[in-house]
């Protein structure tokens, strides 16, 4: 599962990495949440686009999406069967641009119980490929708006320590392969979503500030406590509606 993520590296060194025609300049973000304007990689014509989009897909067929639940999340083992994704999966998958997203450990049930949050990077420093697929929906009156979501896969080692799933993270390698929806079959890229090696990351806690939505700033990335590969074992958080998203 995926609820908040980071942007925090330069416009130019996202760029260069996924090399998009275009040249968009905008401010490093260490909170992104649910429903806010995201910025992903799409591949059109043989072509690498940027592109802004909300981040909680709707599908063409919802008449009204406030009756529709945000998805924010999609687990990979359910794309390629689910009308919802299936059209995405095929014609329109993406990237988003990240460089670090956040997981909290929950210890505890009912009131009682206690949310300590993680941030997740690469340990290289690079750009975070999140594997994600966008649909554009249209109203009756002609309207648009573009969303997307983030795809979901099973825990690798690090993050089983304090949740059951993690994002989809590509590698620099298998990048062209997601993003090219004329050379490559969902049934092939839906392999491309597995978890990533435990070496690829690093895991710090943060502050409870990340919690709320409204704090983004820099502090929120700064580690409380050491850095660790494995936090102490509990029992992984398991999410209420199936991992497919909704709001906190």
């Amino acid at each position: 599962m995926c609820g908040r993520y980071v942007i925090s590296l330069t416009p130019e060194i996202f760029r260069r990495f996924y090399g998009y025609a275009e040249t968009p300049n905008f401010p490093a973000r260490h909170n992104v949440a649910p429903t806010q304007p995201v910025p992903i990689v799409t591949a059109e014509h043989g072509a690498r686009h940027f592109r802004l989009v909300r981040w909680g897909f709707w599908p063409t067929w919802a008449k009204d999406p406030a009756d529709f639940p945000l998805i924010f999340n999609a687990r990979v083992e359910s794309l390629a069967e689910k009308p919802t994704f299936r059209g995405a999966l095929r014609h329109r998958r993406c990237v988003f641009l990240a460089d670090g997203f956040y997981e909290w450990r929950r210890e505890g049930t009912g009131k009682t119980a206690t949310k300590t949050p993680y941030l997740i990077r690469r340990e290289d420093g690079a750009p975070m490929a999140l594997a994600g697929l966008w649909e554009t929906w249209s109203s009756a009156d002609g309207s648009e708006v573009d969303t997307a979501t983030i795809v979901t896969c099973g825990a690798n080692g690090t993050l089983s320590a304090i949740h059951e799933r993690m994002p989809a993270i590509l590698s620099p390698e298998s990048v062209g392969n997601w993003l090219d929806t004329v050379g490559n079959e969902p049934r092939e890229v839906i392999e491309l979503c597995r978890p990533c090696p435990d070496e690829w990351l690093t895991m710090v806690q943060v502050g409870d500030r990340v919690n709320n939505a409204r704090n983004d700033d820099a502090d929120l990335v700064a580690p409380v406590a050491a850095p660790a590969r494995r936090p102490r074992a509990a029992e992984p958080r398991r999410s209420d509606d199936g991992g497919q998203g909704s709001l906190f």
